[in-house]
């Protein structure tokens, strides 16, 4: 693995879920692989489970980390051929090389305007990382994926999945803010790949990126959608059709015990509770969700881990 930009950069899925779940077990064993190389993480936005589980795989492989909330720094010009004489101070032709030396892997954390959509799907700022740094890139979220938490999610559903064949549910929940669509995004992109009975459920006008979502099955009937699960990730995003809009705040959309039924309940955090998920879910041996950012940790690890083997 050469970068982990996007979940196209798995080679095979089931390999990669299998080492995770190996590294789980024995989460010092390549302790040596990272010394004397040096993880370098741009946060471009605030982060608590990304921050927290990239650093502490990065040391469990033995490296350096260095942490920079480029908010707090200066803001970089992206733009080819901009006259500089406004508020940017560098450009990120120098700023990539710059921090390239400083580092064996940069791993970069930007979220999207929701503002203009054919910019944000640019994904400008990653990319730029891309084509001007000298060393690998890590996707920590972009405006556009997350390919980090969908590791860590299909991770989770491998370890509790019961059955050969799960039934797994991604349903839209109310939520006061706009938000991003990366979660859903990369969730979509690596569950098509795990093999499972997969739907997702949303209101009429939540409906995904096409080209993401594909063939996978959307049902406008949350309950119906719902029967017999096994897995339910709950996500809210912003209309992608109205881009970044709020359509509707329907509190019937709210994922309740009685809407779960027996499956387990996912979500990425931070989640609003009694907004997005009620107490009695999140509180009963269903939820997931703190297993889920444990192994953000071990999905950061392999990715190191991989991308460590390959300079």
């Amino acid at each position: 693995m050469k970068n982990y930009t996007s979940i196209k950069d798995i080679s095979s899925l089931s390999d990669i879920i299998k080492e995770a779940i190996l590294i789980k077990m024995n989460p010092f064993e390549y302790s040596e692989l990272g010394k004397n190389k040096t993880l370098v993480m741009l946060f471009f936005n605030s982060s608590l489970r990304t921050r927290l589980s990239t650093e502490k795989a990065a040391k469990n492989l033995g490296m350096n980390v260095m942490i920079l909330n480029i908010d707090k720094a200066w803001n970089l010009e992206f733009e080819d051929g901009a006259i500089m004489n406004m508020s940017t101070s560098e450009h990120i032709k120098e700023a990539a090389k710059v921090i390239s030396q400083y580092a064996d892997i940069i791993a970069v954390r930007a979220f999207p305007s929701l503002v203009d959509k054919a910019k944000d799907e640019l994904e400008i700022i990653l990319n730029s990382f891309r084509s001007y740094a000298t060393v690998p890139i890590i996707n920590m979220e972009s405006s556009t994926a997350h390919p980090l938490q969908a590791l860590a999610d299909a991770m989770t559903i491998s370890e509790l999945s019961k059955k050969k064949t799960q039934k797994v549910v991604l349903s839209w929940a109310p939520h006061p803010k706009a938000l991003p669509h990366a979660v859903a995004n990369s969730f979509v992109t690596m569950i098509q790949q795990l093999g499972v009975n997969f739907e997702i459920t949303h209101p009429e006008g939540y409906e995904l990126n096409p080209e993401i979502t594909k063939n996978t099955r959307i049902n406008y009937n949350q309950e119906a959608a719902l029967k017999d699960a096994d897995f339910v990730y709950v996500k809210n995003w912003s209309s992608y059709k109205d881009y970044g809009k709020v359509l509707i705040e329907n509190p019937k959309w709210m994922m309740t015990k009685a809407k779960l039924g027996n499956a387990k309940f996912m979500h990425c955090l931070p989640v609003r509770r009694n907004v997005v998920v009620e107490d009695a879910v999140l509180d009963s041996e269903q939820s997931v969700v703190i297993e889920q950012a444990n192994n953000r940790t071990f999905a950061a690890q392999v990715v190191l881990k991989r991308i460590l083997e390959n300079l």
